[in-house]
């Protein structure tokens, strides 16, 4: 779908401060706010706006901890279906967060989150692993989240400052 000069600016607002009021956008791109309404309406419609995400840093709210680990998953396509079948058992399981198909070594990239790593380890071998067409996983643990979705973590903020990013 080929996208207009306004619709791509709010997208690129909203992609950099989700919670911006339509009235703010507005006033950037100079057209009313009914406009940007309408234009927000026909973008989450056509399922070009997907979500509106929260950020939550959990890590510093107690008993709220989260480790999260990123698994490299092997798989057999299948006949007439390729990755599809085995990627929609995966994502139906509450500990996952995000999958991905991918090139290179692996096939799936999937990541999870559960309270602890032996939760995670109990995650792979007792349901990702035995799923008919998995082949085999590489388990990754996050150590330290530094930025997500073009957010900086707090604590990170005074660097990032110094350096020169070019993209």
């Amino acid at each position: 779908m080929k996208l207009s000069a306004e619709e791509l600016n709010i997208l690129a607002i909203l992609e950099e401060k989700h919670h911006i009021s339509n009235e703010s956008i507005a006033m950037q791109l100079n057209i009313t706010e009914e406009k940007v309404q309408q234009l927000i309406q026909k973008l989450e419609n056509e399922k070009i706006i997907v979500s509106y995400p929260t950020l939550i840093d959990w890590n510093k709210i107690e008993g709220k901890e989260t480790v999260v680990a990123m698994i490299d998953v092997k798989v057999t396509p299948q006949r007439g279906v390729g990755f599809d079948e085995i990627a929609e058992r995966i994502y139906r399981y509450p500990e996952v967060s995000s999958l991905y198909l991918m090139s290179g070594t692996y096939d799936l990239s999937v990541t999870v989150e559960g309270r602890t790593m032996k939760e995670i380890a109990l995650f792979v071998s007792k349901k990702l692993a035995i799923i008919e067409g998995v082949i085999s996983t590489t388990t990754h643990f996050m150590l330290k989240k530094y930025k997500h979705d073009h957010v900086i973590i707090e604590g990170n903020e005074d660097k990032d400052r110094r350096m020169v990013v070019t993209p």
